[in-house]
């Protein structure tokens, strides 16, 4: 029984890496997958994350102004819609290596925010679905509501965490300079999308109303998944491997139960210690957690489910170095739009809208795409060893070193930001440009090189849900920055003035704020160096 059992789970990894195509036949390399494939995925990210952004820049003034929350409900009401939005895209990487192949698992999310999306569309042209003036929502319209935003936030999860793999997935995975490609062009999508919503979006809702906004990311979204689906013909898909996330708990529970056995219990289990190299996984080697050996003294776990474990573990470490870049990533959604509306907007006879303060920072980011992949063909055609600062991890070290870099010069130009209001002089919003210039290449550098990192080095099993760590932790930054909010004015009331107390910022103590975040990521990025050179 165990021989056969070890044997099936071996037989189970070969298949595993065979695609199928959209009938479930054997993938035609000549005819699925390949770069036009993977395109489907870049363009299909333009439109979905053209959409999300688009609500969640609209969602606030809506909640506001036509459902009747406060002004602070309404803003926690968004931070709570984009922080599970992402924290769910673990849950969508978790049905789309388990239980559906990732296409699949696409179209369910997909239609999931679309029917949210609807439902919220309806509400906002109907005035029977909306509290009467300055009445506060009945429960039916509250759950209305609210049905209708974590469904959209449910669907946004599964799709980040479901369609880049996807789009990897249509590549050759032994061309490791070709799926970096892909994922700076997919981070370039991603940003495209972003823009749009902050330009063209933000127009219509100023100049034609919030209710056309959800009308038309409706279409969109309807225009996306149409698009998607028309590619079926040029796809290759992998099918799901069953509950990665099951045999890893299994190994952990098998290692800690037998944590004192002897070394020489592991022969009771050898068939399963010969079905694979003890030292590799998907042709890599790992020697780390050896304590997970022991859990081969149970028959019913195999080597692969221990370098599975192991794989999965090691990845834990860089993930949880990201999270502090992400929380300075944060401030440009929050106080950098404080300050720019408290700067001088004007270029030349034109002001620029608060809303659209972000077209700065995302005009950065589009940009450093095309100029890292022209200068990494430079190089490369120069030089024929590997350049490490290429490799995902030197990318990720770069991005988290810029971005210490970038909260000091914050700090330094909210400084002279400050003295200059309390001089009763006014700065150009342009000065910001510099902690924009440095965070927008810092992200570029650090999600491009996540979303690399973690597809390629997670187990053929868990591609979908190590791919979906980038967008945890991209949560995770903003929840941490919403914490050191309330702990820096906690700390910092205790000793006089809170450094982000009260409502005007020209009396705070931003620029301090911004010095401890600079800090706080140089420490950050000393212990990443710490774990990426263990890794």
């Amino acid at each position: 029984m165990s021989i056969e059992r070890d044997q099936n789970v071996f037989n189970q990894k070969e298949s595993d890496d065979q695609f199928v195509d959209w009938k479930g036949r054997k993938a035609n390399p000549g005819k699925h997958g390949g770069i036009t494939a993977a395109a489907f995925a870049c363009v299909v990210e333009v439109f979905t994350n053209m959409v999300f952004l688009s609500n969640a820049i609209n969602f606030i003034t809506y909640f506001n102004k036509s459902m009747h929350y406060p002004h602070a409900t309404s803003a926690n009401m968004v931070t709570n819609f984009m922080g599970t939005s992402f924290l769910l895209s673990v849950l969508g990487g978790f049905i789309g290596d388990s239980i559906f192949t990732r296409f699949t698992t696409f179209i369910v999310f997909c239609t999931i925010e679309l029917l949210g999306l609807i439902l919220l569309t309806i509400q906002a042209q109907n005035p029977q679905f909306r509290p009467a003036l300055n009445e506060k929502p009945s429960q039916s319209e509250a759950a209305i509501l609210y049905t209708g935003l974590y469904s959209m936030a449910a669907g946004v999860g599964g799709i980040n965490a479901s369609l880049p793999a996807h789009g990897a997935d249509q590549l050759d995975h032994g061309n490791q300079r070709l799926i970096s490609a892909f994922f700076n062009w997919f981070f370039f999508s991603l940003c495209l999308g972003g823009l749009i919503s902050c330009t063209v979006m933000v127009w219509v809702e100023e100049n034609e109303g919030w209710n056309w906004s959800f009308t038309i990311t409706a279409i969109v979204l309807s225009l996306a998944l149409s698009i998607f689906i028309s590619g079926s013909p040029f796809y290759r898909h992998k099918l799901p491997g069953g509950s990665a996330l099951t045999r890893i708990i299994k190994v952990l529970a098998s290692a800690a139960r037998n944590c004192k056995a002897s070394p020489e219990e592991r022969v009771e289990n050898q068939y399963a210690v010969s079905a694979i190299n003890p030292n590799t996984v998907d042709g890599k080697s790992h020697n780390k957690f050896k304590f997970l050996d022991k859990a081969l003294i149970d028959n019913t776990i195999s080597e692969a489910h221990v370098e599975e474990t192991r794989t999965f573990l090691g990845l834990l470490p860089i993930f949880a170095s990201t999270i502090m870049m992400n929380c300075c990533l944060a401030q440009l959604q929050t106080y950098s739009v404080v300050q720019g509306v408290l700067m001088n907007r004007k270029l030349h006879n034109f002001k620029i809208p608060t809303q659209s303060l972000s077209v700065l920072p995302l005009s950065i980011m589009l940009a450093s795409i095309p100029l890292y992949e022209k200068f990494r063909r430079i190089l490369s055609s120069k030089k024929s060893e590997k350049i490490h600062i290429f490799q995902p991890l030197w990318r990720i070290g770069l991005g988290l070193a810029l971005a210490s870099g970038s909260m000091a010069v914050a700090a330094l130009v909210e400084a002279k930001r400050r003295e200059a209001a309390l001089d009763n002089a006014t700065l150009s919003v342009f000065w910001l440009a510099w902690q924009f210039l440095l965070l927008g290449v810092s992200d570029m550098l650090t999600l491009g090189g996540m979303l690399e990192f973690f597809y390629s080095e997670a187990p053929d099993s868990m591609r979908s849900m190590c791919t979906a760590l980038s967008w945890c932790s991209t949560s995770m930054g903003y929840f941490l920055s919403s914490v050191l909010v309330s702990i820096v004015n906690s700390a910092s009331g205790r000793f006089g003035r809170e450094w982000l107390g009260g409502n005007d910022i020209n009396h705070s103590r931003l620029d301090l704020f911004y010095t401890l975040l600079s800090i706080l990521n140089t420490l950050n990025f000393l212990n990443y160096m710490y774990w990426a050179k263990q890794y």
